[in-house]
Formats: structure tokens, C-alpha cells, sequence
């Protein structure tokens, strides 16, 4: 989720750049003490709901950029009502915790790499490594030291009203409030749930009093151990891993369970990250797992500081590591431990699934709604926004007694459509099935694979390197995947999304013409490899 630094509210130039919200009219603020609505088919009289001073039209547990972009869409060029609650910092994981400082620490490394194998320029980099304090100074700066007020204004700019503190479920479209005032709230039209995810921690013997960092701390790390374990293989891990490494951790040792690296892509991708790890010195451990963990001294001495002293790890190959510090990225689990859904005939603390008007299935009637990692779907930031942006039209076109027949109320996208980037050395985009995958579900499937090397890529610097492929389904001869791993390759998936979303035709795509010199020349090679 993009962030515009040292600005509150929507841009200057009529958009909100920060959350990729549209800029919608707001006739008037739209404020709890707003006139009552007549009920629609399905929702709830404002009679029966309590008190017009604690009624909003619509109710969002969840401030991160899904639970913002759902109260937006739900309310956007109306006089409906929207709260919502938050019990940390408006903004959510992705703006202080997750994308955008992890993002802010790997840019650098990427640009001196780039620099370093350009002739003519790499005469001029004289310092051995990025200058670590101007780079955390900078992602400061995009996490506005976990200050959330700019994103409150843009919340009270647009009518939503920003209430803290801890939300709980205690009926049908009754939420209650544990914050400096608590209030129960009722909900006329609807209830989201945006609560996310947290991380968790294997239960290894001594680990978790270890204190071990989390992806909390690695991302706003503020002193760089000089040795440290991570656990885990997956996309968090890997380019948790990538950044440590860039910023002077000297011993990096890494423990996976699992046979390999990023076991959900491509395996030629996963391959190339593994290769990059050992070229940089990273020691990746496959099939291994922490037996015992000793750290007398463990004390928590604030995020992204070392929590204590030197920690002895025993690992099941029978090897012990002495390191500085433990992260653990092994995992997350949805945020719904205390939520109340208990009181609404769901599994208290449990995962939540969802149809694809973004209704929780399960629950009584249509005013419960997920969005984001905790409707069960793509643990994505930007899948979270789409489910959110799907979730606040289908609320309104009920507020507003609209049907729901047209694709725009139905998030369809989270069927084996989803695009993502990781952010890794070498980066890998993907969307849609790996081959695999595409198997797996039934499909027959054609693999169009080639190197990353045309004459944009070999302008682009001079050690570029990669490697595509695409999954075709032979049924309809349109793409069902694609996987791209290389150098700097993340704005390549948004063409083979539109591609696979569009059910374009490879025939078709033959026509789409790729700007020359530019990496996009790959499509055609890889459309090449299957002329007679």
C-alpha cells in the first residue's frame, strides 16, 4: 500500500495516492448522528438497534488499507455512516509492520546492486555496502514512526469516524468497544471484519521464552545483529533474510522444515532464490528444526532491538548455533482470538471463510462480511483491497436496494487470479498456477519456458538474469499462470494478470506488440517457442 510522506488526508491533486482510492464525492461528513435510513430487505430497522448517537450505517473492525478501503467503498457519495475501530495504529500491518517498511529496506541494496554492474557508473560506488542509518532513516519516513495521525485526518476527511480501542461481537450487527469511552455500537447495514493476521511462534522448547523477533521486529529492526537464525522458508523468511543480509548481519543461518525454499512457486524460482542465498553466504538448513533454546538473559528491550543476550540454539541435525538474535517467520494466524463470533453462532478464535460477496459463511442473514487475511483467502495486501473495495460496493448496493447481478459484487479474482511479487534476489512475479498446481486442479496444461535474455534485459545492466514461464491450458488455449523470476521483474506480472484475467487467447496475444528495447520482449520468446 502506497504512502505519500508528510501528507494527511487525500493528495493535493484530487486522489488518495497513499491507500489507491479513488477521489468520490462526499456531499457532507458523514457522522453517527446522521438521519436514520428506512431498512432495505434483509437489513435491520435503526428501531431496533439501539440509540441513533452510537448507529453508523456501517461498522469495521480493522484499520489496516482493507478494513480503510471497505468503510470508504461502503459510504463513498452518500450520507451513510461508517466506523472504524482500531485498537493499535490506523494504517495496519502493511503501512508500520509489514509492506511498506520491508520494501523501504530492500530498495537500497537493489539500486547499489544495479549501480555496481553498470559500466561507467560502478567506477563511481566507492562504499562497500549501503550507509544502514540514511536506509532506516528512510523507511522511517514511509512509516511515519508509527504515527497514524495522517491517515485518522484522511479517515474524518471523508466522514468515517476513527474509534480505538479493542472490538467485540455481541449479537447481530452489535459490536461494543473497550476503549477510553466504551460503548456498544449497532450496525444498520453491515459488520467487516478486517482484523488481519499475527504471527506466531512454534512451540520449541525454550524458543518462545527466548524472546525471538518476529516479522515486527526484522522490519523495523534497529540494531542489525551481527548473527542471527531465522526460521522459516517462506515469502516473509526469504525476504526478511534478503534485507538482513544486505544490512551486515555477518553469520546468517537459516532453518527450514520443509525440503525447500518457497515450496508454493515455481521450483525453478524457489531454485534461483536458494542459489542467490548461497552466493551471499546465507546457510540455508532444509529438513531441520530447533530442539532446545537457552537464553538466560531474555528481556524485552522494544521492537527491532536485540532481546538480550547471546542465544544458544540446539538444532534435530544435531548441530548447536550461537547467535545474537532468533527471528521466527514461520507462520501467521487470523486475528480472531477475542472477536465474539462465538456470539453469533461461529467457532470463537477460528479462521473465517467467505463467499464472494465477502458474506461469512456461517453467520445468520447478509451483515457480516471478512475482508482481507481474515476472510481465508490471499494473504495479500493488494487482495485485501480488491475484496474490500467488492465487499464496500456490494454494502451499498444493498444499502440502496440494487441487485447484485454484475461482476463487480462478486470477488472472483481470489480464483487462482492472484498476481503477487516477491521481493527477493532475485525477485519473483507470479500470478494464477504454478504447473503443478494447474495439475493438481485438472487442468491440461501446456509450459512455455525461456531465459530472461533479450536485448532489453542485457540493456537493463549488466549481470540481468532470469527465467519466465507460462502455464497454458489447453482447453481454451489462454494462460492459467505465469511465473517470472529474475532481475527487477515485478512490473512484468501485471501483463500476464490482464492476460489471464481476460482469458486472452495466445493467437491473440501474438498481437500485442512489445515495445522495443524493453524486458516485455520476453513475451514474445516465449510465444516463439511454440511456433512449428
Amino acid at each position: 500500500m502506497g504512502r505519500r510522506t508528510g501528507r494527511a488526508g487525500p493528495g493535493a491533486d484530487g486522489s488518495d495516492l497513499r491507500r489507491g482510492l479513488p477521489a468520490r464525492g462526499v456531499n457532507r461528513p458523514n457522522r453517527s448522528s446522521a438521519a436514520p435510513h428506512p431498512p432495505t430487505v434483509g437489513q435491520v430497522s435503526s428501531d431496533t438497534v439501539g440509540s441513533d448517537h452510537d448507529t453508523f450505517d456501517v461498522i469495521v473492525i480493522g484499520g489496516g488499507p482493507a478494513g480503510e478501503n471497505a468503510a470508504h467503498y461502503a459510504i463513498a457519495g452518500s450520507d451513510r455512516t461508517a466506523a472504524l475501530i482500531e485498537h493499535e495504529l490506523v494504517g495496519g500491518e502493511c503501512s508500520y509492520w509489514a509492506c511498506m517498511p520491508s520494501k523501504a529496506l530492500l530498495r537500497p541494496a537493489q539500486i547499489l546492486g544495479a549501480a555496481r554492474h553498470m559500466p561507467g557508473v560502478e567506477e563511481k560506488i566507492t562504499a562497500y555496502g549501503v550507509h544502514v542509518a540514511d536506509v532506516l532513516a528512510r523507511r522511517d519516513a514511509f512509516t511515519h514512526r508509527r504515527d497514524d495521525s495522517s491517515q485518522v485526518l484522511w479517515a474524518d476527511a471523508i466522514g468515517i469516524d476513527v474509534l480505538r480501542g479493542h472490538a467485540r461481537i455481541t449479537g447481530r450487527c452489535a459490536v461494543s468497544v473497550d476503549g477510553d469511552r466504551p460503548r456498544t455500537l449497532r450496525a444498520r447495514h453491515a459488520v467487516v471484519l478486517a482484523t488481519g493476521t499475527v504471527a506466531t511462534v512454534p512451540d520449541a522448547p525454550g524458543l518462545r521464552a527466548a524472546l525471538p523477533w518476529t516479522s515486527r521486529d526484522a522490519t523495523n529492526l534497529v540494531e542489525i545483529p551481527r548473527r542471527v537464525l531465522l526460521v522459516g522458508g517462506g515469502v516473509v523468511a526469504c525476504e526478511t533474510a534478503t534485507w538482513l543480509r544486505q544490512l551486515g548481519v555477518e553469520e546468517l543461518t537459516v532453518v527450514v522444515r520443509g525440503a525447500r525454499l518457497l515450496p508454493r512457486v515455481e521450483p525453478f524460482a524457489a531454485a534461483a532464490v536458494t542459489d542467490m542465498f548461497g552466493r551471499h553466504g546465507i546457510d540455508v538448513r532444509f529438513r531441520t528444526e530447533i530442539r532446545n533454546v537457552a537464553r538466560d538473559d531474555a528481556r524485552d528491550t522494544g521492537i527491532g532491538r536485540i532481546h538480550g543476550g547471546p542465544a544458544t540454539v540446539d538444532l534435530d541435525d544435531g548441530s548447536t548455533v550461537e547467535v545474537d538474535e532468533i527471528v521466527v517467520a514461520a507462520g501467521r494466524r487470523p486475528a480472531t482470538e477475542g472477536l465474539g463470533l462465538g456470539a453469533v453462532g461461529l467457532e470463537a478464535g477460528a479462521a473465517t471463510s467467505v463467499d464472494d460477496h465477502l458474506n461469512v459463511t456461517g453467520a445468520d442473514g447478509t451483515w457480516l462480511y471478512a475482508v482481507g487475511d481474515v476472510a481465508g483467502r490471499a494473504a495479500l495486501t493488494h487482495m485485501g483491497k480488491y475484496q474490500a473495495r467488492v465487499c464496500g460496493d456490494v454494502i451499498a448496493a444493498r444499502a440502496e436496494g440494487r441487485d447484485l447481478d454484475h461482476p463487480r459484487y462478486r470477488a472472483t479474482a481470489d480464483h487462482d487470479q492472484v498476481p503477487q511479487v516477491i521481493f527477493t534476489e532475485p525477485e519473483i512475479a507470479s500470478v494464477g498456477h504454478t504447473a503443478a498446481s494447474a495439475r493438481a486442479a485438472g487442468l491440461d496444461v501446456e509450459v512455455l519456458e525461456v531465459d530472461l535474455a533479450v536485448a532489453g534485459s542485457a540493456l537493463a545492466r549488466d549481470d540481468f538474469t532470469g527465467h519466465a514461464a507460462l502455464v497454458v491450458d489447453r482447453a481454451t488455449d489462454t494462460l492459467a499462470g505465469a511465473t517470472f523470476a529474475g532481475t527487477e521483474v515485478a512490473e512484468l506480472v501485471h501483463a500476464a494478470t490482464v492476460a489471464l484475467v481476460g482469458k486472452v487467447p495466445l493467437d491473440t496475444l501474438w498481437h500485442a506488440v512489445p515495445a522495443y528495447p524493453t524486458v516485455s520482449e520476453v513475451w514474445l520468446r516465449l510465444l516463439e517457442t511454440r511456433r512449428p
